[in-house]
Order: C-alpha cells, then sequence, then structure tokens
C-alpha cells in the first residue's frame, strides 16, 4: 500500500506542477492551443500512425521545451533576483531552445501536412 501512496503523492505532485503551468504561463497556453489545432488537422487528414507518430512527439517535445524553460527561468529568478549578465544569458539561451523546437516542429507539420493540403486543391 505504500508504493501506491507514493504514486498517488507523486501523480498529485504532477498534477499541480502541469496546472499551475497551464494556467500561469503564456506560451504554453499558446502551445497548447497549436498542439490542439494539429490534433484536429491531423485527425481531418487522417495521416498516417507514422505520420501521427511524429506529431505527437513534436508536439510533446515543444511542450517539454517550454516547461523546462520556465523551470529554468524560476531558478534563476531565485538564485539571481538582481539582473546578473548570465542570469539573462541563460534564460536567452533556454528561450532560444523553445524556439529552435517550434521551428522544427513547423517544418515536419509542414513536411506532413502540405501533400494532404496540395491533394485537397486539386479536383
Amino acid at each position: 500500500m505504500n508504493r501506491i501512496k507514493q504514486f498517488a503523492q507523486s501523480l498529485s505532485c504532477a498534477t499541480r506542477g502541469l496546472s499551475h503551468i497551464i494556467k500561469n504561463e503564456k506560451n504554453f497556453q499558446n502551445e497548447l492551443a497549436a498542439a490542439a489545432l494539429v490534433v484536429f488537422v491531423m485527425f481531418y487528414f487522417d495521416v498516417t500512425r507514422t505520420e501521427m507518430t511524429a506529431l505527437v512527439l513534436v508536439i510533446a517535445g515543444v511542450l517539454i521545451m517550454e516547461l523546462l524553460n520556465t523551470i529554468v527561468e524560476r531558478v534563476v529568478d531565485i538564485l539571481k533576483p538582481k539582473v546578473h549578465p548570465y542570469a539573462r544569458l541563460i534564460k536567452d539561451l533556454m528561450a532560444a531552445t523553445v524556439l529552435i523546437s517550434v521551428i522544427f516542429a513547423i517544418v515536419i507539420g509542414l513536411i506532413i501536412f502540405l501533400p494532404y493540403i496540395f491533394a485537397c486543391w486539386q479536383i
């Protein structure tokens, strides 16, 4: 029974963290909205399982990178509340990490969805 309690406690902490980022982080909210759109389009075009897997992995990657970005920002704020050049650089590097993941997600989305879009235009 102790393992079940530990698992329940871990799940509670994770849910609390997820709830916090969804409620408080605008970028995460925007990325969730984009993910919902991708999922809708994915089912609309009836993509293959392989394409679906790639899209789900890319969505997860972007959301995880945004979560890591938020974590690092909070840690930097705690450790260096006064703006230190390295604190700013660390935050900028994490933002760049998220940006790179978003750019590649868009590229992968275009690679997958463009053939379906072009097929719709052919009469």
